[in-house]
């Protein structure tokens, strides 16, 4: 693990970080419906790919930074499938919610993706 490099260190922050924020969101306010709707559980599928693949990859920065892009398509896909389950019929979600919501938190991943493959490049 190159923990030394300053590139590797701020993407596992910002990795951690947003996984963090993401299951606060979830236990304050749900993402997807209201506190303890059973469709927030969709997002323990895409903790447990960012999770998964960082053990696979020994925690290695080429391999981190893929695995952050899997956890960014899982984050994706949720978001997707939200919308073909109709969340955003709900009177308290709308699709603009939901996209820009998940949408911040693919970007937060892909930005700890892009860390860990300047980290590689070091």
């Amino acid at each position: 693990m190159k923990t030394e490099n300053a590139n590797y260190k701020t993407a596992l922050v910002l990795a951690i970080a947003t996984v963090l924020i993401l299951f606060w969101v979830i236990g304050a306010v749900g993402v997807l419906g209201a506190d303890g709707d059973p469709a927030d559980l969709m997002y323990i599928g895409v903790l447990a790919v960012g999770v998964t693949g960082a053990i696979i990859v020994r925690f290695q920065p080429m391999g981190m930074a893929r695995a952050m892009i899997a956890t960014a398509l899982a984050q994706t896909l949720v978001t997707v499938i939200a919308l073909i389950i109709g969340k955003q019929d709900a009177p308290y979600m709308s699709v603009f919610e939901i996209v820009s919501l998940n949408g911040f938190f693919v970007t937060l991943f892909l930005g700890s993706a892009r860390m860990f493959q300047k980290s590689a490049r070091e």
